[in-house]
């Protein structure tokens, strides 16, 4: 379970790290092509939806590293799991029914989330 766990962790973590970091980083212009929905929503948001991603990755990695507070691993899978239901109501809103990425990080995140209960 721990090798399993830090496979499904650390490629779900990467994944999110990237995906944040640009959301931190990047211009309204610059999202549009990858993200359509940053149109409509203000950049306060998607930056604050972006170090969400950010920490959570950190969550994932760091605390069953040092062994402190390894129960933060669980929050941040479950919080993956929270913003990967939200994210495909965005897009099925918005008319766009392309959400396998979205069903497939929701279920990688459902997975983590089990197999973080290891660390409990």
């Amino acid at each position: 379970m721990n090798v399993a766990y830090w496979i499904v962790a650390g490629l779900l973590a990467l994944f999110h790290l990237y995906g944040g970091g640009v959301k931190v980083v990047q211009s309204r212009e610059r999202l549009r092509p990858m993200m359509a929905w940053v149109d409509s929503t203000p950049m306060t948001a998607v930056r604050a939806i972006g170090v969400m991603e950010v920490l959570g990755a950190i969550g994932l990695v760091i605390p069953p590293l040092t062994g402190i507070a390894p129960w933060l691993a669980l929050a941040a899978a479950i919080g993956f799991v929270v913003l990967q239901i939200g994210a495909t109501r965005v897009h099925l809103s918005r008319g766009d029914r392309q959400v396998a990425l979205n069903i497939t990080l929701s279920l990688a995140a459902a997975v983590t989330s089990w197999l973080a209960t290891t660390w409990l």
